[in-house]
């Protein structure tokens, strides 16, 4: 296989990249238009009610500017060489598949967190997503090994020194997912 980060051929973003961007944008606007609207898109135990979009809208939902505009600039530079490289309709398809996993798995811990401590979460936000991203790109830059899961990491657990609510495990979901996917799309080339 060509080197992934010549392949990648960085630079600017691919149309799809920017799409999930601009959904991003527009139902944060949304969001903050109408009210409990995040309580119905996130993911919750609502979910276990009927609320199946749940799945998918929650990562296209964000707490403020500073969620939207940090997960965007990430998204913006790793979707884009993602894109690049699997091409937009099978990074569209990854990007979703990946979201999708991730939730699923992230539902367990939603449930349990109930069930166990009592605690109502509703998850939000792309991070988890943005992380299965890592975790592919781990599966072909490998010498970026380090900086890679100190960013993971960082970006889990740092917010939690701050006090600040962080869903951490669906950023660790989210790079497991990611990574996984990468070892299996390596070896069977199913995208």
């Amino acid at each position: 296989m060509a080197n992934f980060g010549q392949r990648a051929n960085f630079g600017q973003a691919g149309k799809a990249t920017l799409a999930i961007i601009i959904t991003n944008c527009v139902l944060f606007v949304l969001a903050n238009l109408i009210p409990n609207l995040g309580a119905y898109l996130g993911l919750n135990l609502l979910f276990f009610d009927g609320f199946f979009w749940q799945i998918l809208s929650s990562f296209f939902m964000h707490a403020g500017i500073a969620h939207l505009a940090m997960n965007m600039a990430v998204l913006y530079q790793f979707g884009s060489i993602l894109e690049r490289f699997f091409g937009s309709v099978k990074f569209t398809i990854l990007y979703f598949g990946l979201g999708i996993f991730t939730n699923l798995i992230c539902l367990i811990y939603i449930f349990c967190a109930y069930k166990f401590m009592g605690q109502n979460i509703n998850l939000i936000g792309a991070s988890g997503v943005i992380c299965a991203l890592l975790g592919v790109i781990l599966c072909y830059e490998r010498q970026n090994l380090k900086s890679v899961l100190a960013m993971v990491a960082l970006i889990s657990f740092a917010p939690l020194l701050l006090a600040s609510n962080v869903a951490w495990y669906a950023h660790l979901i989210g790079f497991g997912a990611g990574f996984g996917f990468g070892k299996i799309q390596q070896k069977f080339k199913i995208l």
